[in-house]
């Protein structure tokens, strides 16, 4: 398993760690066209786009009408996605990062991040484990989807089988969704029941804004939308890592990401 240590400059933010997803240059396009997205590490929307790095992640793919196909990407490219549209429907591009490492050595670091992700009932064992209030590690792997409309974008997000992943039971761009969008969190091929979801809901004036959601003992979350809106959901799992995975880079946590990344057009 290849490592990625990441220099995190841990400012007087809300957390150390930002969200990482898929953004399209379009949210829509014809079955012609070329499908372009950047790949994005930030927090409330906006960050650096990362370029085309084979050695940043495990897997960078596209799903649609139940076919995959690698990415075609050329090295430092940006944006970090461009390939031809498959035929009409609903595309998913999906990325797995490598594990990276970020360590802490301001404890209010960790608790802010703990408690803007709502994993404190995990992260009540760090004193009990025996673990130092500051210079620990975290490995943190993301697991990040979006969904493109390709011509009429009919068609269904699909389970990939990450290990923990958001998947939407509606189509933003062909269903009606007056009663909002579901979305369906798993962890370890199970659904993940009574888990925080962040919503990021951005307008077309660029303004963003933030609001919490919980899954109920399905792993199914309804999500409030708007049209003309772009959105990013995501969620955190926090465990010990494996052993292999502590024995190598010397990290006592471990965070998962799933993000899902779409937008409701007009």
């Amino acid at each position: 398993m290849r490592i990625i240590t990441v220099c995190l400059a841990l400012l007087s933010t809300p957390v150390a760690a930002h969200e990482f997803w898929i953004e399209p240059v379009d949210w829509q396009i014809a079955a012609d066209d070329m499908v372009r997205a950047d790949l994005v590490n930030g927090d409330r929307f906006e960050g650096i786009r990362y370029a085309f790095l084979p050695q940043r992640f495990e897997s960078f793919t596209l799903h649609a009408a139940g076919k995959v196909r690698d990415v075609p990407g050329r090295l430092g490219a940006r944006p970090a996605l461009v390939a031809p549209a498959p035929p009409e429907g609903l595309l998913v591009a999906a990325y797995v990062s490598r594990p990276s490492i970020v360590t802490y050595d301001d404890a209010a670091v960790f608790d802010r991040f703990v408690a803007h992700k709502d994993l404190g009932a995990v992260a009540a064992d760090h004193a009990a484990r025996g673990l130092p209030e500051t210079g620990f590690k975290e490995a943190f792997t993301r697991y990040s989807k979006a969904l493109i409309g390709v011509g009429d974008a009919q068609g269904a997000d699909e389970r990939l089988g990450l290990v923990t992943e958001l998947v939407a039971l509606d189509n933003p761009y062909a269903d009606v969704l007056a009663d909002g969008l579901r979305v369906q969190l798993f962890y370890d091929d199970a659904p993940r029941a009574d888990a925080q979801v962040e919503l990021f809901a951005r307008d077309a004036e660029g303004a963003v804004e933030l609001t919490l959601h919980r899954t109920d003992a399905e792993g199914v979350a309804v999500l409030p939308v708007e049209a003309g809106h772009d959105y990013l959901a995501n969620a955190v799992v926090l465990r010990e890592p494996a052993e292999a995975l502590a024995a190598e880079t010397g990290a006592v946590w471990e965070s998962l990401w799933a993000a899902l990344s779409f937008a409701v057009p007009d």
